[in-house]
């Protein structure tokens, strides 16, 4: 899996840079998180990522990730 989204990451900023999409140079942060959603659930995973700036100005990623965790534990 790794090497996969290594791959994705090396690939899109190298084409995102080629075609000067942003005035600055692109790149990808060194970590990264992945799930998998249902169908059911792919527009508020884009609206979500839509807003995640004004999101996380009320809650850190770490946060957000440790009551996911949480809410995870709690339904197993």
């Amino acid at each position: 899996m790794k090497k996969i989204v290594q791959l994705i990451k090396g690939e899109s900023s190298h084409w995102r840079n080629q075609n000067q999409l942003t005035k600055e140079k692109f790149a990808w942060q060194d970590e990264y998180f992945a799930v998998s959603v249902s169908e059911s659930m792919i527009e508020n995973v884009r609206n979500y990522i839509k807003n995640q700036e004004k999101h996380h100005q009320k809650k850190t990623f770490v946060e957000e990730y440790q009551e996911f965790i949480e809410n995870i534990i709690l339904k197993n």
